[in-house]
């Protein structure tokens, strides 16, 4: 009889056994949202989560999603792309992936409505996205989260000045992200919990692609203001004030975890490398990167 410890990791094998499947099964069940972490080249499981997940869903071998190799009536392999904001995490992970000699995955600007639009019509593979924002399933297939960092977000100002009360954003030049950008949320909700209208603040806002753009306006002199990360504030030394700190990641579609592509990333997430990386970006916390993670929207 196998004993299994509460709360501890369990094996793939192991699983099976709690759930009184067969191994096979519980890579469908993956594809289902079974919530894992890559350990290594392994697929690791808490005992709790499990049990939890199985209870809402019903799970046992009854999953009918296939795992053998795709044929020709199979939906194709998404392209070797990755579609974010220029987040320095994401910056980070493939500048690793390449260095340890990984098949090359390419960057395609894109917020995180414009990523998920690629991701729907499988432009790219994966995603950037913060936890909490996106939904749950795209096209009733269930999405995934490879987590990166937790990463502050806030407004920036050029180095030397004070970044401004956000009852004064409406008076300066402000330049900010498109309502399709999740960082914007945080914005508005900071704008409506002070009791301002965040539609005046950004009547005469340029809005822009990515934290790197806003900071690198705001650095030329070009706004008075910005949101952007506290990592692009840092690294062209601007002034900044935290607004929110969220869980910042890659959505993929839960049916590509196995992807040997996919999997690279984890383990390259997973690294000392881009533990250290992160730990010496302001503003990041890379403590269970590589983590597969299901968020509610």
């Amino acid at each position: 009889m196998l004993f299994l410890v509460a709360n501890s990791l369990l094996t793939t094998e192991e699983v099976a056994q709690l759930l009184r499947v067969h191994p096979k099964q519980v890579y469908r069940l993956l594809k289902r949202g079974l919530p894992a972490r890559r350990v290594g080249a392994e697929w690791r499981f808490e005992r709790d989560d499990v049990l939890g997940w199985a209870a809402r869903t019903g799970a046992r071998a009854t999953g009918s999603e296939g795992s053998g190799p795709r044929g020709a009536g199979a939906t194709p392999l998404a392209p070797p792309l990755v579609a974010a904001n220029g987040d320095v995490a994401v910056e980070l992970l493939l500048r690793l992936a390449r260095d340890r000699g990984e098949p090359v995955l390419g960057l395609v600007p894109a917020d995180m409505g414009e990523g998920l639009a690629l991701l729907r019509r499988r432009a790219v593979l994966a995603a950037g996205a913060h936890a909490g924002a996106f939904p749950p399933e795209l096209d009733g297939e269930r999405l995934a989260r490879v987590h990166l960092v937790s990463r502050e977000v806030g407004l920036v100002a050029r180095a030397g000045r004070e970044v401004p009360p956000l009852s004064a954003l409406s008076g300066l030049r402000l330049v900010s992200r498109p309502p399709t950008a999740g960082v914007r949320a945080h914005l508005d909700a900071a704008l409506a919990e002070a009791g301002l209208d965040p539609s005046a603040a950004h009547a005469g806002a340029i809005l822009l692609a990515s934290h790197a753009e806003v900071a690198a306006a705001v650095a030329a002199g070009r706004a008075d203001v910005g949101l952007a990360s506290a990592a692009w504030a840092a690294r062209l030394g601007l002034a900044f004030r935290p607004l929110a700190r969220e869980p910042y990641g890659l959505l993929v579609r839960a049916s590509d975890l196995g992807d040997p592509r996919v999997v690279r990333l984890c383990e390259v997430a997973q690294s000392a490398a881009f533990a250290l990386a992160a730990r010496e970006v302001p503003g990041y916390d890379a403590a269970g990167a590589g983590d597969i993670r299901y968020d509610a929207a």
